[in-house]
């Protein structure tokens, strides 16, 4: 992966020339630089005696003993946290509201799968010692409710092949997989995958699951925010870590991903510097003037906040979240300090009353919906035009 993203690639994110394929749930996160590598003994080009020997045995033990003290990086370990809890968080989201971002959603394999070259050059050898990453794929994470959990793959399988074709490995392993997956996903139902486990071949039938097609990112800035381009979601650092619980989290990817089914980005001819703020906040060091104002983002009409705030709600009941707890998570954020800059979430998306009412009269109308046996949620998202 480049130098300038930190990426745990989403093995279903396939992209080929300009074309998006496959469903995205990237989750990025730029961190500062971690310790420089580990050199390992050169022991091997010392002359053959007891003197020698006796130093290259203490020098290994020096080397394994500093490769310990990497494993528990605090760096990687910040990076990982925020991973999986991000992942976490979107998985129902993602999957059950799939028919609601109807050209917008694909079919998608469930897991990402990484290797050393996933990190940018600081971190790669501690991604080495700590994570076991080699040339080879590896599957660091499985989607809750996918196709992959299903089917048994874990954590820390290394990916063999795909349809009895060896996957690619080293700095392009990637890109490369990617275009052998674009084919098969479009023609497929279920993908015959083989993996390494403790030195075992094991084989699994992994079927496709329909989910959103955006790519969910972790932007390396500590202000309050997040966008969306139409395709990619991106909440900052620091809005993820002000949000202390998951149900939190939930309401801002829910509220993104609207925005983009709703495609408000392109409405208001946006995308194009949505997405430049979103590169630059996934740089190994960010542009600070990227993202130290405005930076020609408009603010978003009331009417456009309340269509997302709408179909977010629905978002949330769907993937059984509390949607409920919406209002409060806006109200927090407009309580964070340094609301009033011009990059913050408050000035983009103002906590206006109208949201308020609008929210009160949503949550009625779904829980109205949830007791009544008359018409299901998809039905009644179906109808009606002004969810989306």
């Amino acid at each position: 992966m480049l130098l300038e993203k930190f990426v745990p690639w989403l093995f279903q994110q396939l992209h080929s020339g300009k074309q998006f394929l496959l469903p995205a749930f990237l989750v990025t996160l730029l961190v500062g630089c971690a310790r420089p590598p580990i050199n390992p003994s050169t022991s091997s080009s010392l002359p053959s005696n007891s003197a020698t020997s006796s130093t290259a045995q203490t020098s290994t033990a020096k080397a394994k003993t500093t490769e310990v003290a990497v494993v528990r990086d605090p760096v990687l370990d910040g990076i990982l946290l925020r991973q999986e809890r991000i992942y976490r968080i979107a998985a129902p989201l993602i999957i059950k509201n799939a028919v609601l971002c109807k050209t917008q959603a694909r079919p998608l394999l469930g897991f990402t799968a990484k290797n050393q070259y996933s990190y940018p050059p600081e971190l790669q050898a501690v991604a080495r010692q700590s994570l076991g990453l080699d040339e080879r794929l590896q599957v660091m994470q499985i989607l809750d409710g996918s196709g992959a959990m299903r089917a048994g793959l874990k954590r820390g399988d290394i990916l063999q092949s795909i349809q009895d074709l060896a996957l690619p490995t080293g700095a392009q392993a990637e890109p490369e997989a990617a275009r052998m997956l674009s084919p098969l996903l479009k023609n497929l139902t279920e993908i015959k995958i083989t993996v390494i486990r403790q030195s075992q071949p094991i084989t699994v039938n992994v079927p496709l699951t329909l989910a959103c097609a955006f790519a969910i990112d972790v932007g390396n800035a500590q202000h309050l925010n997040a966008y969306a381009d139409g395709r990619r979601i991106m909440l900052t650092r620091g809005l993820l870590d002000w949000l202390s619980a998951d149900e939190e989290v939930s309401v801002i990817i829910a509220r993104e991903m609207a925005h983009n089914v709703l495609q408000h980005a392109r409405q208001l001819q946006q995308t194009a510097t949505l997405s430049g703020v979103i590169d630059s906040l996934l740089a190994f060091k960010p542009d600070a003037n990227a993202f130290s104002a405005s930076n020609g983002i408009k603010i978003l009409p009331e009417k456009m906040d309340q269509e997302a705030d709408r179909l977010a709600l629905f978002m949330l009941a769907r993937a059984n979240y509390d949607p409920t707890n919406f209002s409060r998570v806006m109200q927090r954020i407009a309580q964070a300090p340094n609301t009033s800059q011009a990059n913050s979430y408050q000035s983009f998306h103002p906590w206006t009353e109208e949201r308020q009412k609008l929210i009160q009269s949503t949550l009625k109308e779904i829980k109205q919906k949830q007791s009544s046996k008359k018409r299901s949620f998809l039905n009644f998202l179906k109808t009606n035009s002004s969810v989306g």
